[in-house]
């Protein structure tokens, strides 16, 4: 769904989109929700109305991991991002693991070094 599928889908879907606008936090920025909010329209159609929390939870794991960088198992992260497919977010921060910036650092000091002692 693009952002033109999305408002569409709205359009044509009042009582469902009226009812997904009730799911956003109050701390969400316009770009958060939105792309949440193309998340769970996405996948509401899966999910039975006594499920709709397990959906919401999986929008959040989702969000907080594209905004935020959040961490979780491999397992939850493949499912979100399945469910997930297609939703461009612009300008979505980029993360590093405090392992992937040591060892960024490292092959700098590395390289520093070598050129020292080639002197």
């Amino acid at each position: 769904m693009s952002a033109l599928d999305v408002q569409d889908f709205i359009q044509q879907n009042r009582a469902t989109a009226q009812q997904a606008e009730t799911f956003r936090g109050y701390w969400e920025s316009d770009k958060h929700w939105e792309a949440r909010r193309e998340f769970i329209l996405r996948n509401m159609s899966d999910f039975e109305a006594d499920r709709l929390d397990h959906l919401l939870s999986l929008s959040m794991v989702w969000a907080n991991n594209v905004f935020m960088g959040c961490r979780y198992s491999a397992a939850l992260l493949e499912k979100v991002k399945e469910m997930a497919d297609g939703i461009m977010v612009e300008d979505a921060p980029v993360f590093k693991t405090r392992d992937e910036i040591i060892k960024s650092q490292q092959v700098g000091c590395l390289g520093n070094a070598s050129t020292f002692n080639s002197l």
